[in-house]
């Protein structure tokens, strides 16, 4: 098979799928929450900050920025008081000063949900033994690469290609793949990057698995009866600017600003239109050296109608602590809100990040 060949089988294939695909608004939204306890207390203003194995999330160009050549991270949080967990696992790699890579596991699940479509028997009795439990989880797989340019000084490029694992038990599951793009520019304190997500739009295959009796449950109950679908999840641009400050002393202070730009209609954000959505947020950082740093953040600013037809203005506002202990062993806390001005409490989240030089023993 040539080239050419090969392009117009892509080509049609492609145009299949977006054919027939259905766009969703809100799709895979387990991956707009972020990851690590610094991001969030910042409120998620890291696309031109990030310069660690979390890199991989934020913006896969920072990935070279990695201080030391291994990095290991995770973090745990709980949600609508541990109904809900979501989990974050990266490991990452700078090969030389031109090129870094790493892999990542994101996951947003809710675990023993109680199955009572099996409860009544064919003869009409309720039997609690014939009660079972599934899981509904988001999962996904990042493989990510950045490349530092030579020619322009201060300018790297990266990209993830992300594999998306959605489960419902067994009643139904989704696989998915997506490709994302960045690029971070440093000169003298200060940093810009750009983040597109989902460069080639993001599909999910849903299929379901309905037993008769399941079924017979939807129709008594007067849902509806779900169809395999093919889910589409379009491109979102993020952009951020950031400044570093040496106060001197070792103290230090970090700004950033980030936008979040969606082009799917209107959003509940502080600028939209019918076309354009903008959603903007403010960080902040100082910290003494890399022992100690106090963080915070603002962002999601919307405006909440009322029954007397009046709008109230809102936001949503974060806080954080980093320790770090030798510049190995560094943990972080952030108190925010993972659902974004739900009627949920705010979360504690705690992250852990390792930074090793090398697995070999010195002699």
């Amino acid at each position: 098979m040539n080239y050419r060949k090969f392009s117009l089988i892509f080509f049609l294939s492609f145009s299949y799928l977006l054919t027939n695909a259905q766009t969703v608004k809100y799709s895979n939204e387990f991956l707009s929450l972020g990851v690590g306890a610094r991001g969030l207390a910042m409120a998620n203003t890291m696309t031109a900050l990030s310069n660690d194995v979390t890199s991989a999330y934020w913006n896969p160009a920072g990935l070279v920025r990695m201080e030391r050549p291994y990095q290991l991270a995770a973090m745990h949080a709980e949600y609508f008081a541990g109904i809900a967990k979501y989990d974050y696992i990266g490991a990452g790699y700078r090969i030389d000063n031109k090129q870094a890579v790493a892999i990542s596991w994101i996951r947003f699940g809710v675990d023993n949900i109680m199955n009572t479509t099996e409860l009544i028997d064919n003869q009409g009795n309720i039997d609690y033994n014939r009660i079972s439990y599934f899981s509904a989880a988001d999962n996904a797989f990042l493989l990510s690469y950045a490349y530092n340019l030579e020619k322009i000084k201060g300018l790297s490029l990266g990209a993830n290609a992300k594999i998306i694992r959605r489960t419902i038990g067994k009643f139904a599951g989704a696989w998915g793949f997506g490709l994302d793009a960045g690029l971070q520019y440093n000169n003298k304190g200060w940093q810009v990057g750009a983040m597109l997500k989902d460069v080639t739009s993001t599909f999910n295959a849903w299929s379901y698995n309905l037993t008769d009796k399941v079924i017979e449950v939807f129709e008594a109950t007067g849902n509806e009866i779900p169809e395999n679908t093919l889910e589409l999840t379009i491109p979102k641009l993020n952009i951020g600017a950031g400044k570093h400050i040496e106060f001197g002393k070792g103290f230090n202070g970090t700004f950033a600003i980030d936008f979040d730009c969606t082009f799917d209609g209107k959003r509940n954000t502080l600028i939209r239109s019918n076309v354009l959505s903008i959603d903007p947020h403010f960080g902040m950082e100082f910290a003494y050296k890399t022992i100690v740093a106090l963080r915070a953040g603002i962002g999601n600013f919307q405006q909440i109608p009322y029954f007397d037809g009046k709008k109230k203005f809102s936001c949503q506002i974060n806080f954080g602590i980093g320790i770090g202990i030798k510049d190995i062993v560094f943990i972080d806390y952030a108190f925010t809100d993972l659902g974004n001005l739900s009627i949920a409490l705010p979360s504690h989240v705690f992250s852990l990040k390792l930074t090793i030089e090398s697995f070999k023993r010195k002699k």
